[in-house]
């Protein structure tokens, strides 16, 4: 047992000297150490004085009555072993209060390191700072001090009892002079502590929770609380004072009379000031006129609140929701320079990933795949769908402990594709196949740590490793020359590994030898949670490709609870969506974490080779981070030391978006009557492309707002009123960390008096349009799935156009395929075409519309000059329109008649291909024939 508890601090301690961290490893063990040691001998102090001063002022026993004649024999049993049993008591209490001191270093930390906010409360005029740090380290103390004065208590009057200082059933005096001095003081310390709870309690209203039926939950001061519990809680501070001076004149009086009587003050003081007078004044001052008695404090909250979660610059501006465009002309046009449309949506085409690009079964992709930005070959930036292929410890041929261990170690290389672009339905790759190649250039392909490794391997050592597959289904091996990881040269490390990992292979094994490694905590985000304990990390971790080096980018967040009036609100939550619930890798933050105050104060990168966390500071005006900062002095880098490449990939983290666009729900507003009436209450809709119920999860687009001149990658969502499904605003922030307008958020507020279609409706709509839905029924034929991309929103011209792709998971295949595309705009019906811009042209009536193309999703071949292939294209043009009035007929689509007109259409189209294809071939054997001397 002794050598389990050493493995556990060893391993612990050899990690965090691999990582470098070790300070981190330190300062927090011994703050917990002297936590522990502090207050468990400051307790055990207290009760075993107090347990000696019973014992040192028992009277007399010679008189005994036969009350005490019946105790005598439990002394006398006692006695032998009376010093043994303080000292096992004064330890069992040490232990139980170091051991709940020790949890409060945090606490501690922030109180001992804290700095000022540079900013008062509205109520007190006291900096933030003592809320944020001061408040939580009282309320430890007193909450310590009553415990310990409790136990005190509890065990001196046992001891008075048991030797004859309290008398429950002898005639006379119940207690001795010595003992009512001696608890006299002990109630008068409880007393006392009360006075000091009642002094803090007032500073305590300023963050205190409550519901209030106009706004929900609230936090901060009512008009209640401002006029009847604050001076409530100063009335009862001085009565308490004023009650423990009379426990502690018994020293003197030698009697209960007056401090039992003060003390029943104090109690019948507490119900009629402490509750009853705040209920009458809510009951008669507050609610007849409840709107203009609460406005100034809801002011208070509006300001706090939204100071507090970053959305006090939030611009507001009003949208009609309606074109403002000439003519289809200018809207088609301004529609290509909008945004970069994303078809390829992240969270669908992992499978096609897989299918196209896993190689081996022990490779994997996560379910989630990123959004990212990359530069094309002519230098733009374009939105880039990236996922690392990861080691997949479950597609492995044969399971042992070397190869789980030993051999396969890693995944290999990154993954890429265009998000604007697709290919017959598949990704277009700009970084593919096994080594990659592509775009992104050189670097290192190997992954040992990435988001699907959970598992501990052993590198390094004699044991060669599974490097990658080669074209003739051989393997080129390879063995780990990185420093991360702990040696396992030392006999000891290796039995305390053995230990650890209850796996004594570990402490035996000859696959272990000189320059073996163990790697363990492989994830981004557990790597990052070790090295910064103090920080709340963003649930998706991000791959990105940064000089020469894979690199995982996390977010971390430094929250509070202790901000004056700002409401609170539970991460895990606000943070949940459609994807958290049935995503692999995206997890929500912090469950049960309710905070008040959250900012994204740190960018951390997890090199995916090596390993190595580095922590950046990226908020530079935030006080929780400098408190951190101090009390882990080294563990954060400048902001200065941000490469630029690594800046061009940090981006707007999602899970601080989705805690302030559910806080934005009620705080767009900045009128507290308006706030009070709720009549501008949003909601954040449910996710129209599925029947899970979640919000809809926010997305990454490059696109441009009405005031922005170019498009921006930014992270946006939308709003609808509560219990309605029409839109409210639209909702976007700046995410490109190299931007000066990074984190601005905009919010187009749509008008009251008319509607606009929200993501529901238009998700009706594409399900209710009869041409739809006849082609959607055609291609869910056989045993096909229709699958719906993410529903992109898109200001456009005063206007809102939606887009969202439509994947079909056909025959046999595991994998779905960008097939259609669905776009509509304003009161326009919806357009289903095969592309992005046929589906446009289709939408706003240009004349590339005008032939409409078929629904097969196979593309038509260009136009040629050879009258055979425009024969096979006017043949291809009479059965796509044979098809259409099939699907169109009075008495419901005739489906035999649809099928026979497709066959008729794919092999006009193939005729016409294959015309074409001879044409160029004859073009080309033309061009190289030598030309004749004249």
């Amino acid at each position: 047992m002794t050598f389990s508890m050493f493995a556990g601090f060893w391993t612990n301690w050899l990690w965090y000297r691999s990582v470098h961290y070790s300070s981190v490893f330190s300062t927090t063990l011994w703050t917990k150490i002297g936590l522990f040691f502090v207050f468990g001998l400051l307790a055990a102090f207290m009760v075993g004085l107090n347990i000696w001063l019973a014992h040192r002022l028992r009277p007399p026993l010679s008189a005994m009555s036969m009350e005490q004649q019946s105790l005598d024999r439990y002394r006398m049993g006692l006695a032998p072993y009376k010093t043994w049993l303080l000292v096992g008591v004064c330890a069992l209490v040490g232990l139980i209060a170091g051991a709940s001191a020790a949890g409060q270093w945090r606490t501690w930390l922030m109180w001992v390191n804290g700095v000022s906010f540079h900013q008062k409360d509205p109520q007190f005029h006291l900096d933030i700072s003592f809320y944020a740090f001061d408040l939580p380290w009282f309320r430890f103390l007193l909450a310590f001090g009553f415990a310990a004065v409790i136990l005190c208590l509890i065990a001196a009057a046992f001891t008075h009892y048991l030797y004859g200082g309290l008398r429950l059933t002898s005639p006379g005096a119940r207690a001795t002079a010595a003992a009512t001095s001696h608890l006299s003081v002990l109630l008068g310390l409880f007393v006392a502590l009360k006075a000091i709870a009642y002094w803090l309690d007032r500073y305590g209203l300023a963050v205190k929770s409550s519901d209030f039926k106009a706004t929900g939950d609230w936090t901060g001061l009512r008009y209640v609380d401002a006029n009847a519990y604050l001076p409530a809680k100063t009335i009862l501070f001085c009565i308490a004072v004023i009650c423990a001076l009379l426990f502690f004149a018994t020293l003197w009086r030698r009697t209960w009379q007056l401090p039992v009587i003060g003390f029943g003050l104090m109690v019948l003081s507490a119900i009629l000031i402490g509750g009853l007078y705040p209920a009458i004044v809510q009951k008669f001052q507050v609610e007849p006129n409840e709107q203009a008695k609460e406005a100034p404090y809801v002011q208070k909250n509006l300001t706090a609140t939204r100071e507090a979660y970053g959305i006090d610059d939030t611009k507001v501006t009003q949208y009609d929701g309606k074109s403002t465009a000439s003519d289809d002309a200018k809207l088609r046009a301004d529609a290509n320079d909008a945004a970069s449309i994303r078809i390829m949506d992240p969270n669908i085409v992992s499978p096609t990933f897989e299918q196209a690009q896993e190689m081996k079964d022990y490779y994997s992709f996560p379910a989630n795949l990123d959004v990212d930005r990359y530069p094309t070959k002519d230098g733009k930036l374009q939105d880039t769908v990236i996922g690392l292929r990861e080691l997949n410890l479950k597609g492995i041929p044969k399971h042992n402990w070397i190869n789980d261990h030993f051999r396969y170690t890693h995944g290999y290389g990154v993954v890429a594709a265009k998000g604007t672009e697709a290919d017959d339905g598949q990704p277009v790759f700009t970084e593919y196949d096994l080594p990659s190649k592509g775009d992104l250039g050189t670097y290192e392909q190997r992954v040992y740590y990435g988001e699907k490794t959970t598992t501990y391997s052993i590198v390094g050592g004699p044991q060669k490793e599974i490097d990658h597959p080669t074209d003739d289904n051989g393997e080129v091996t390879t063995s780990y020359a990185g420093k991360s990881g702990v040696n396992l040269d030392n006999p000891l490390n290796r039995a305390a590994y053995a230990m650890a990992f209850n796996e004594p292979q570990i402490l035996y094994s000859g696959a272990i030898g000189k320059g073996s490694r163990i790697l363990y905590n492989r994830t981004p985000k557990e790597r990052v949670e070790a090295v910064a304990p103090w920080l709340t990390i963003d649930g998706d971790a991000y791959p990105a490709v940064v000089d020469g080096h894979i690199q995982w980018i996390v977010d971390g967040y430094t929250t509070s609870n202790g901000y004056p009036y700002s409401s609170r609100t539970t991460l895990g939550d606000t943070t949940a969506d459609s994807l958290t619930a049935g995503s692999d890798n995206r997890s929500v933050v912090a469950p049960q974490n309710q905070v008040n105050y959250i900012r994204n104060s740190v960018k951390a990168t997890v090199d995916a080779y090596t390993g190595e966390v580095k922590l950046y500071q990226w908020d530079t005006q935030d006080p929780v981070l400098k408190t951190w900062m101090k009390a882990f002095p080294g563990t954060v880098l400048p902001k200065s030391a941000i490469s630029p490449t690594l800046l061009s990939h940090l981006r707007y983290p999602q899970d601080l978006f989705k805690v302030q666009r559910e806080l934005l729900t009620r705080y767009h507003v900045t009128d507290p009557q308006t706030f009070l009436t709720g009549s501008e209450v949003w909601q954040v809709p449910d996710d129209p492309t599925n029947k899970s119920g979640d919000a809809v999860p926010p997305y990454y687009l490059s696109m441009k707002m009405p005031d922005q001149s170019k498009q921006a990658f930014s992270l946006s969502t939308t709003f609808t009123p509560t219990g309605r499904d029409n839109l409210s605003a639209f909702m976007s922030v700046d995410s490109e960390a190299d931007s000066a307008d990074y984190g601005k958020i905009r919010i187009l507020k749509l008008p009251t008096s008319t509607t606009v279609d929200g993501p529901k409706q238009v998700q009706s709509q594409f399900n209710s349009e009869q041409d739809v839905a006849a082609a959607i029924k055609y291609l869910k034929g056989g045993d096909s799935a229709v699958e719906y991309g993410n529903l992109l929103t898109v200001p456009l011209d005063g206007g809102l156009l939606y887009v969202e792709p439509v994947y079909v998971r056909g025959g046999g295949l595991k994998y779905p395929l960008q097939r259609k595309v669905l776009v509509t705009y304003g009161d326009r019906p919806p357009a289903f075409e095969n592309t992005l811009g046929e589906a446009l042209d289709k939408l706003f009536g240009t004349s590339s519309a005008a032939a409409g193309p078929p629904d097969t999703g196979t593309k038509a071949p260009p136009a040629a000059s050879d009258p055979g292939v425009q024969q096979d294209l006017a043949d291809a043009q009479k059965a796509f329109d044979a098809g259409q009035r099939a699907l169109k007929q009075s008495g419901g689509p005739d489906w035999d008649a649809y099928a026979k007109a497709q066959k008729d259409l794919k092999a006009a189209l193939e005729r016409a291909q294959d015309a074409q294809k001879q044409q160029k071939q004859n073009q080309s054997t033309q061009s190289k024939q030598p030309k004749q001397k004249g």
